[in-house]
């Protein structure tokens, strides 16, 4: 009966999309990501083997939706989920600020181990300012706030970093470059906390700091808003120092300004970034000190406030100077009729919407247990429709965009295993420029090779082999081999012809 009711939704789905291009329908570049928090406690106090067996459960389900990046929550409170020497283990982890796993294990290593098994790029979320949320009641003794009490403003019951301290900036520059250079991963990554959320009545109190600090800024807004570009634009250049393939990225509040406070804000009436939490993103993207950015435009379509289509659209026209991808909430998505069609929910409008924009070049979805679930059908529109093929991520060119060389000594070979088809990896000077996966496509007989068919890619591997799918030896293909480098460049093809 479910699988009925599918095939008549994907059915219709397919009639209201039929003019769209192949293209559109399946990018051959396109950010698949998923975030995966730990500030609500999903992890808290579970044992050492049932996370690991979670965390892997999670990712098998995620790679089979066709999701090719994981954010990973890693620092939520000035803690860690990773060893280190710094900052104390997280109680979102073990239950107890402080206290180590037990059997050990580090849980950001093991989530690139998987991530890059399995092929997705792992990004590593921190928070930069937060160091103590509602829910903790005590502070390891390597906590710093336990060191430096001076550089912290305690607001609505939490604790920050007070970003007008130069050492503020200088400690989190610390924790990324510890990050970067011990962990082999593909992305820092910060969500929308920057200044703390407005609580009503309450005022952030860095008087103290604007005194010292203020560097001749006469409106405190202007300064707070310049204390953040200052922390954006380090942790750029920590980051290109450490190891200049891993990318920095941000998924901003959805809103940068509503028109009523600026010409070019958009149409819509809530919370801005600029305004309200001293979030320049535009700045930081015009001037290039992120690689991506991800606003979490979390609302329907026919928000009264914050409409989806309107906000797409606004980040869109605005932001295209570094890779846009949107950040789409999947309970929300499912929980709304569409305007137009309101025997539906919003997915298919809302992709549509992000798949018809040049400048959108794929979205994340909040949360990833949210999609692992299947919440509303969405685990299967997304593996039936919009990630039923493969996807490459999108290119950086600003950071490299040179390709690694074409992979070597092509050929299919009889093996124990079967019909195997074997390649070498082409050499390489430095380390962007080395093969880290692969590419693999078929194609028919009298088919015309087009890579740029995403249908046609049937592995993206990090192997150097591919086992062929061997039946009597009649039928002839064509395979094509490319090679991809840490930012996903691709070399020139390969060919094989094969009979299976």
């Amino acid at each position: 009966m479910k699988a009925r009711f599918l095939w008549v939704w994907l059915a219709a789905f397919l009639l209201l999309t039929g003019n769209l291009s192949a293209q559109t329908i399946s990018p051959k570049r396109e950010f698949r990501g998923a975030w995966i928090q730990c500030v609500n406690g999903q992890f808290q106090g579970m044992s050492t083997e049932k996370m690991k067996a979670t965390l892997v459960s999670q990712l098998d389900d995620l790679k089979e939706a066709g999701i090719n990046a994981i954010i990973f929550q890693v620092r939520a409170e000035c803690d860690a989920l990773y060893a280190s020497q710094y900052e104390p283990w997280s109680r979102f982890l073990t239950g107890v600020q402080g206290k180590a796993p037990q059997p050990f294990w580090d849980p950001l290593q093991f989530m690139i181990d998987e991530c890059h098994e399995r092929g997705m790029e792992l990004h590593a979320w921190i928070n930069p300012y937060r160091a103590r949320t509602k829910g903790t009641t005590s502070l390891s003794p390597l906590h710093p706030y336990n060191k430096h009490p001076e550089l912290f403003v305690e607001y609505n019951a939490q604790l920050y970093f007070d970003p007008g301290y130069p050492e503020s900036r200088k400690y989190i520059c610390k924790i990324v470059r510890d990050i970067v250079s011990r962990y082999d991963i593909d992305a820092i990554h910060m969500d929308d906390y920057f200044y703390p959320y407005p609580n009503p009545g309450e005022e952030f109190n860095d008087n103290l700091s604007f005194a010292s600090y203020g560097r001749g800024f006469t409106n405190k807004g202007d300064w707070r808003r310049d204390n953040v570009n200052i922390l954006i634009k380090e942790i750029h250049e920590t980051v290109r120092e450490c190891k200049p393939w891993v990318k920095f990225g941000v998924s901003p509040f959805g809103i940068y300004r509503n028109k009523k406070s600026s010409p070019n804000g958009s149409n819509t009436n809530g919370l801005q970034n600029y305004d309200d939490l001293y979030a320049d993103v535009l700045l930081w993207v015009n001037n290039g000190w992120v690689d991506y950015n991800i606003p979490q435009i979390y609302w329907e379509i026919g928000h009264p406030a914050a409409d989806y289509d309107t906000l797409i659209r606004w980040w869109a026209r605005n932001s295209a100077a570094r890779p846009l991808f949107i950040g789409q909430d999947v309970v929300r998505t499912v929980s709304n009729a569409d305007p137009k069609n309101p025997n539906q929910n919003q997915i298919a409008a809302k992709y549509k919407l992000q798949r018809s924009l040049p400048s959108v070049q794929g979205s994340c979805q909040w949360y990833a247990a949210a999609v692992v679930e299947n919440k509303g059908r969405y685990r299967d529109m997304l593996v039936n429709v919009y990630h039923k093929y493969p996807a490459l991520q999108p290119k950086f060119p600003f950071i490299d965009d040179k390709a690694p060389q074409k992979v070597k000594k092509l050929k299919p070979v009889w093996t124990a295993d079967g019909y195997i088809l074997f390649w070498t990896a082409p050499k390489a000077k430095h380390e962007m420029d080395k093969a880290v996966q692969y590419v693999v496509y078929r194609f028919d007989k009298k088919e015309k090779v087009n890579l740029n068919n995403s249908s046609k890619i049937v592995a993206i591997t990090h192997n150097e082999f591919y086992k062929l799918p061997y039946e009597d030896g009649k039928t002839k293909y064509t395979y094509v081999v490319t090679a991809l480098d840490r930012l996903q460049n691709e070399s020139k093809a390969v060919k094989k012809k094969i009979k299976l």
